[in-house]
């Protein structure tokens, strides 16, 4: 079992920035690919970026491309999305996740989901 558990989220206006982190306890955190995703009312949950086990390999989603950036620290066991230049579309409920092997697209594949963390964003 993994436990994951989000902060950072919050009201932020449009072109600002947040920090999002997710730290994660129970097995080794550096056996899982990582994952932020999120969930916007009405809309399905969609993934914002994923991080493979050693970090090396990233994915980002086309709409956040050169604005967010993840990344983890295997010592400290929590994996981080700095989100910059923040759009009011990307007001949603953030979700981290996490899912042995190699990491993936769809929500369906990981294992393991934190609570959620808001963030709103301003126009």
């Amino acid at each position: 079992q993994v436990q994951l558990v989000e902060s950072g989220g919050g009201l932020v206006q449009a072109g600002g920035s947040l920090r999002l982190s997710c730290a994660a306890s129970g097995r080794t955190f550096s056996w899982y690919a990582m994952g932020w995703f999120r969930q916007a009312p009405g809309k399905e949950r969609e993934l914002v970026a994923r991080m493979s086990m050693s970090g090396r390999l990233v994915y980002y989603a086309d709409s956040v491309k050169g604005r967010f950036t993840i990344s983890r620290d295997n010592a400290k066991n929590t994996v981080y999305l700095q989100m910059n230049s923040l759009k009011p579309e990307d007001t949603a409920v953030y979700y981290c996740a996490a899912r042995s092997g190699a990491g993936a697209t769809t929500a369906y594949e990981y294992d393991y989901w934190g609570q959620g963390t808001q963030v709103t964003v301003s126009s």
